[in-house]
C-alpha cells in the first residue's frame, strides 16, 4: 500500500478569504515503510502572508517572493501524490487547501479527493486518546518521536514527524505506560483501549490427539538437544 504523509503551510487560515499554500511537504510510505522518496515545494502566494502565520511557520513575504508559483507546481504535485492514500494531521483543513488551489487553475468542481484517499490522523488520535492534546508535539511527546529541531512549524519536517508518529500510533501496542499519573512509561506511552468484544462468538479449536502426540514428540526432542525445555517445566 501506498501512503502520502502530507502537510501545508499557508498565508492564513481561510482559503474563502483567499488564503494561499506556501510551502508543501509529503514523504512517502510504502507498505508501511519510509521510502527515500518526498516532494517538498516553497511557493510564491502572490499575497501578503499574515502576522499571526508568520509566527507559527517563519516564512516572510521576500523568501517566497522568487518561488515558483502554484501552477508551476500542480503538474509534478499531483503525479507524486496520484493514486495514493493521504495521510494529514487535521486533514479538513490542507484538502480545503489543496482544493481551493486546484480550482484556481480553472476547474471549479477540482476535488483532491477524487485522486487519492484520505485518512486524518487527528480524527485517528482522538478516538486513541480521548480528551487528550492530540497536536502534533503532544502526539511527539506522547510516542518519543524526537522533535526538537521543530522550532517553527515547516510543511517537510512536519510531514516527517507526523510519518513517525502515525506509524507508531498504528503499530499494534501503544501503551507500555505504568500509573500515569507517575510520570513512569514503557517504549510508548499511548493508551491501551478495552475491544467491546459484545455479540462476537469465537470457534474454539481444539488439537486432535495425532497433534498432541506430535506435540510432545517435538518438545522432547529439544530437551533432548538443549537438555532444558522451558514449554515442559
Amino acid at each position: 500500500m501506498r501512503q502520502i504523509v502530507l502537510d501545508t503551510e499557508t498565508t492564513g487560515l481561510e482559503p474563502g478569504e483567499g488564503h494561499r499554500i506556501i510551502e508543501i511537504g509529503c514523504v512517502e510510505l510504502l507498505d508501511r515503510r519510509i521510502t527515500q522518496r518526498s516532494f517538498h515545494q516553497y511557493i510564491n502566494p502572490e499575497r501578503s502572508v499574515d502576522a499571526g502565520a508568520a509566527e507559527v511557520h517563519n516564512l516572510s513575504e521576500e523568501f517566497l517572493a522568487g518561488k515558483p508559483r502554484f501552477a508551476q507546481i500542480a503538474a509534478e504535485f499531483l503525479k507524486f501524490v496520484e493514486g495514493a492514500e493521504l495521510v494529514i494531521h487535521n486533514a479538513a483543513f490542507d484538502v480545503a487547501f489543496l482544493n481551493s488551489e486546484l480550482r484556481r487553475l480553472g476547474d471549479a468542481q477540482a476535488d483532491i479527493t477524487r485522486q487519492c484517499r484520505i485518512l486524518d490522523t487527528l480524527e485517528l488520535a482522538r478516538g486513541l486518546h480521548p480528551g487528550q492534546k492530540n497536536n502534533l508535539d503532544a502526539l511527539c511527546k506522547r510516542y518519543h518521536v524526537d522533535n526538537t529541531a521543530r522550532e517553527y512549524h515547516g510543511a517537510l519536517l512536519d510531514a516527517q514527524l507526523l510519518a513517525e508518529v502515525y506509524l507508531a500510533m498504528t503499530g499494534g501496542q501503544a501503551s507500555l505506560s505504568l500509573d500515569a499519573s507517575s510520570g513512569k512509561s514503557g517504549t510508548r506511552a499511548g493508551t491501551l483501549l478495552p475491544v467491546d468484544r459484545t455479540g462476537i462468538s469465537l470457534a474454539v479449536i481444539h488439537a486432535s490427539d495425532q497433534e498432541l502426540q506430535a506435540h510432545r514428540e517435538r518438545l522432547a526432542a529439544i530437551r533432548k538437544r538443549s537438555g532444558k525445555c522451558l514449554w515442559t517445566e
